[in-house]
């Protein structure tokens, strides 16, 4: 990719929000550009951090695997979100794996050039930081939902947080189902009966992947642990 269709793309990158076109310019001369297939592994926990990654276009998702095999997601990163950042603090091993969930073009940073890079853009340290920063608490607080929240309240939670982003309350679920249940820290058949139960009492309506909030004060209400489902 020339280094002028990478600059654009950066610039449309809050991570890189605010820094001078000649910055972003050396930033798209060490980036290495990559096309995944779907359920490409990208690195695997333990593998070495050798740099981080940017979604181009695509999806990833980031997860963990418990010794019984269970698999939990983490996070769901698309366009313009960066994964895999810890390694260019730290180098250190990536904590968790990381797999395509579609057709994904990502870009590269390789740790050693990107610190070269933070040592004569300070404003960029910042910004990396306060990326981090915001990753640790969205980490705690889905540390907290699991732990505390039953599976009605998590995926009510979901949804609202799904209209927000859609700025709609009808919206395509951003998950298949398998990979929601994953995502919620439950099993498909729990997940599927939890749906069944809002669609029976009036709270949602869904058709496929499509899902529409018919009573948003009821939802929210479960969302907060206030009533059961």
């Amino acid at each position: 990719m020339q280094t002028e269709k990478i600059v654009d793309i950066l610039k449309r990158v809050d991570l890189f929000e605010g820094l001078d076109t000649a910055y972003l310019a050396t930033l798209a001369m060490i980036a290495k550009t990559m096309r995944l297939d779907k359920g490409r592994t990208i690195f695997w926990a333990g593998d070495e951090g050798k740099g981080f990654y940017l979604v181009q276009s695509g999806r990833v998702k980031i997860f963990r695997t418990s010794f019984s095999g269970k698999e939990q997601i983490l996070h769901v990163f698309g366009f313009g979100e960066a994964f895999g950042e810890v390694a260019v603090f730290a180098g250190d091993n990536f904590p968790a794996s990381a797999v395509t969930l579609e057709p994904s073009e990502l870009l590269f940073f390789p740790r050693d050039a990107f610190r070269k890079l933070l040592a004569r853009e300070p404003d960029l340290a910042l910004q990396m930081l306060a990326l981090l920063s915001k990753r640790l608490r969205a980490f705690v607080n889905k540390v907290e939902e699991l732990s505390l929240k039953e599976v009605p309240a998590r995926l009510a939670s979901h949804f609202l947080l799904l209209a927000a982003a859609s700025r709609t309350d009808t919206f395509e679920l951003d998950l298949s189902k398998t990979e929601l249940s994953k995502y919620l820290g439950t099993i498909p058949e729990t997940l599927s009966r939890t749906l069944k139960k809002m669609e029976n009492q009036g709270l949602v309506s869904g058709n496929g992947a499509r899902i529409e909030i018919v009573d948003r004060a009821g939802l929210e209400e479960i969302a907060e642990g206030l009533v059961r489902l």
